[in-house]
């Protein structure tokens, strides 16, 4: 507190002979309001001692009605600082780190009074966060971690649905990589820093950042936020069940599942990685560039060759579709109708589409299943096209015949005319 007073103080007497005046200005231009010591001061401190009345004002807290006492004590309607800024006046002063769990959750834990201000709201973060690699090294006394105010910011927290909160989904990873991605700060920790930098590459990123998906996962989807981690995150592949559902049902009846349960490894990123998640493509299955099978299996091993024959079937629907793709747009462009082919080429696509997803169960029959029925498709929308172009050269034939006739009726209608002229 006395450090606190030795640095206010200095303002305090430099603007003496016109405190009153500001005082006085101050209270016309906030009539109806309630007093404020404490921002008419620190309005004028610099960082990190300054709020000002319009940084405070887009806090959720001010807006709900608290004030700066409601954290720090105090009476802000005083403006002598000793008796502001006094232990009668309930002053607390500066949080100590180790305190702003404690203290934040001595509102957000308290169902009865958070109820009048959202209902909605969980009032458990603050047991989760007991429970997080955050809580634990911050009980035993590791004040480098992360605490609310470190992702929440401080006196201007805003509602996580607005887009400019530090908490907002579109801006997580940023808050996250504010530490994860600082190399120094992580050092005894002994953990990467790249994390930020992959997941800007991943699929999840384009969704979220590029399309403006909100529900495409980001840092706190898969880790949770006030918490230690999902449900079941010892076993990756049930925090990716979150959101692929249908293809960790698929995953638990391949030969992988039981395999990778018995090795200990962890699921689903052992092919498509975690932080820096790819589109996946049907090079995957390759043994070039981004192929991942052969990581784990020998050359002409039987499984190698259930991959060659999976990715050969793909390949083989993937090209069909484009032959009938092309056949139908040289018929369309021709003026044919091929309208109900158009259509069920999208069929084809979503046999592939569902072809690539059943390799999930590594089962090579249901695969061709899938790959078989777009096959079918594909073929008769291919064969469309190649109709609609026979016609378009009969109905040419027919057209050339009937100018030719036409011709030859002119020039002898134009004999006839010469002969009669004549």
């Amino acid at each position: 507190m006395a450090s606190l007073r030795n640095k206010v103080r200095p303002f305090i007497a430099a603007r003496s002979a016109g405190l009153a005046g500001y005082i006085v200005l101050g209270a016309c231009l906030s009539y109806g309001q309630a007093a404020n010591s404490c921002l008419d001061c620190h309005s004028a401190l610099p960082d990190p001692m300054g709020v000002t009345q319009e940084k405070f004002s887009q806090d959720i807290h001010a807006q709900k009605g608290l004030t700066c006492t409601s954290c720090h004590g105090g009476d802000a309607s005083n403006y002598d600082p000793d008796q502001a800024m006094s232990r009668k006046a309930g002053w607390k002063g500066k949080i100590d780190r180790r305190q702003i769990p404690q203290l934040c959750g001595s509102c957000h834990s308290n169902p009865a009074y958070m109820r009048q201000y959202n209902p909605s709201l969980r009032t458990d973060q603050l047991d989760q966060y007991h429970t997080s690699m955050h809580g634990k090294r911050l009980a035993a006394g590791d004040t480098k971690v992360a605490v609310c105010t470190d992702c929440h910011s401080v006196h201007d927290l805003r509602a996580p649905s607005d887009p400019r909160s530090t908490v907002n989904p579109v801006n997580v990873a940023n808050t996250c990589s504010r530490c994860h991605s600082d190399a120094v700060y992580m050092k005894p920790y002994s953990i990467p820093t790249d994390q930020f930098a992959k997941y800007n590459t991943s699929v999840h990123h384009d969704a979220l950042a590029v399309r403006g998906d909100l529900s495409a996962p980001t840092c706190t989807t898969c880790h949770g936020n006030h918490g230690a981690a999902p449900p079941g995150v010892d076993k990756v592949q049930n925090v990716c069940a979150n959101c692929h559902t249908f293809q960790a049902q698929l995953y638990e009846k391949s030969s992988h599942y039981k395999a990778f349960q018995a090795a200990s490894l962890p699921g689903c990123v052992v092919c498509h990685g975690n932080h820096g998640i790819q589109h996946p493509t049907d090079a995957m299955l390759g043994t070039g560039s981004g192929g991942v099978c052969m990581t784990c299996h020998a050359p002409d091993s039987k499984c190698d060759r259930e991959r060659a024959e999976i990715l050969s079937n793909l390949t083989q629907l993937d090209g069909a579709i484009k032959d009938a793709d092309q056949s139908l747009h040289l018929a369309e462009s021709s003026g044919m109708e091929v309208s109900e082919a158009r259509l069920g080429q999208d069929q084809a696509r979503d046999s592939l589409t569902k072809a690539r997803v059943t390799i999930h169960t590594f089962q090579t029959a249901l695969v061709n299943q899938d790959v078989q029925a777009g096959m079918k498709i594909a073929a008769a929308n291919l064969q469309a096209g190649k109709g609609a172009m026979v016609e378009r050269n009969h109905r040419r034939i027919g057209l050339g015949i009937c100018l030719i006739a036409i011709a030859i009726i002119l020039v002898g209608l134009w004999l006839y005319i010469r002969k009669i002229e004549s």
